[in-house]
């Protein structure tokens, strides 16, 4: 077998330099990890990375700009900002939990930045923002009746994108569960439960 071509063996262009260091950042966490090792993983010279950003802090704030970009995309599309408050609420949900497990890789290392440097702050800080515009969507549909008044709407945020976020620790893409299931399911347990709701005076039993 002939010996690949510069294009196969090198990633020049700038998203696929980012494919790599996300790749890197989660395998070595971002603390550990260094340009030399990106440039390494991804077959280019260290000056190469240059062409492209000024530093491993970029190549993190561009990384995981990719999920929030995605994110916040969601709320400004029709689904999110039309229709009854319970149907904006479902939309979002829906809508994230696709995002999530679209763009796993940037999502997981979105949820591990701590804030040891001024890049992770300035995520946080990203991420914050975004928290607080999800938790209005869940507001307004308390305030409109859609959920229980007995739930705090912020507290209901953070329970269910904890649920969500949590896809990234165990969905592997091409398995047996698709992205619209699990989708489907995020909205159901969110907004329906677990419990098999009774009808008159029926009990629900287990099937034996």
């Amino acid at each position: 077998m002939g010996r690949p071509s510069a294009r196969e063996r090198k990633p020049y262009n700038l998203d696929a330099l980012l494919d790599v260091a996300v790749r890197v950042f989660l395998e070595r966490g971002y603390d550990g990890s260094s340009l030399d090792q990106v440039a390494r993983a991804a077959g280019i010279t260290k000056a190469s990375i240059y062409y492209h950003v000024r530093s491993k802090e970029e190549l993190l704030l561009r990384g995981v700009g990719r999920s929030f970009d995605a994110l916040y995309a969601v709320l400004g599309e029709p689904g999110a900002k039309s229709g009854s408050a319970l149907e904006r609420l479902t939309y979002v949900i829906r809508r994230a939990a696709e995002v999530i497990t679209g763009m796993l890789p940037e999502s997981a290392l979105l949820l591990r930045v701590r804030g040891n440097t001024h890049a992770e702050q300035r995520i946080l800080e990203r991420r914050r923002e975004l928290d607080h515009m999800v938790a209005e969507v869940f507001v307004n549909a308390h305030n409109e009746g859609a959920i229980r008044a007995d739930i705090d709407p912020r507290l209901a945020t953070r329970l269910v994108f904890g649920m969500l976020n949590s896809i990234t620790e165990w969905y592997r893409p091409g398995g047996a569960m698709s992205v619209a299931a699990i989708a489907d399911t995020a909205v159901k347990i969110a907004l329906q439960g677990l419990a098999v709701p009774h009808t008159g005076n029926s009990v629900n039993k287990p099937r034996a």
